[in-house]
């Protein structure tokens, strides 16, 4: 399958531990994905924990479709209060498959996140699917910046 991998590194003014409990929680994914409008099926084992993602699409702009995903998500805290990862696998019905990963690294007070994309498709679909990922990304970054600001 064609595949690409995608690397987005930005600064939150939260230290690693907060980043950390916030992107290993499924409910924190609604709105942190802009696509992503519920998580159910939760189901955690260790450090481990499979979910339902339900992506809402809009096509021609009216019609919505609800795009329910299989989620992965591994949490490891280990180097924590200085860095940790999250990471985990996401199956689309379209056959569309993505691995992440979420590198957290101390940055003075705050963190510096690398969020990474590994994008694979069937033929034809990559190019769709790698922009609306990088887009993704982007929301993901502002979101999750805002999410955990500090005051001044």
């Amino acid at each position: 399958m064609p595949s690409t991998e995608l690397t987005h590194t930005f600064r939150i003014a939260a230290p690693p531990a907060e980043v950390f409990a916030h992107l290993a929680e499924p409910s924190h994914y609604v709105g942190l994905s802009p696509l992503v409008v519920a998580v159910r099926d939760v189901r955690r084992s260790g450090r481990t924990v499979r979910y339902t993602a339900v992506e809402r699409f809009r096509f021609l702009g009216v019609l919505p479709h609800d795009n329910l995903i299989d989620v992965t998500l591994v949490a490891a805290p280990e180097g924590l209060p200085d860095s940790a990862v999250v990471s985990g696998e996401v199956r689309s019905p379209a056959r569309v498959r993505m691995s992440y990963r979420f590198a957290l690294a101390r940055d003075g007070a705050g963190s510096t996140v690398t969020d990474t994309l590994r994008l694979r498709t069937p033929p034809g679909l990559l190019r769709f699917a790698a922009a609306q990922a990088r887009a993704v990304q982007r929301s993901r970054a502002r979101v999750l910046a805002d999410r955990l600001a500090r005051p001044a």
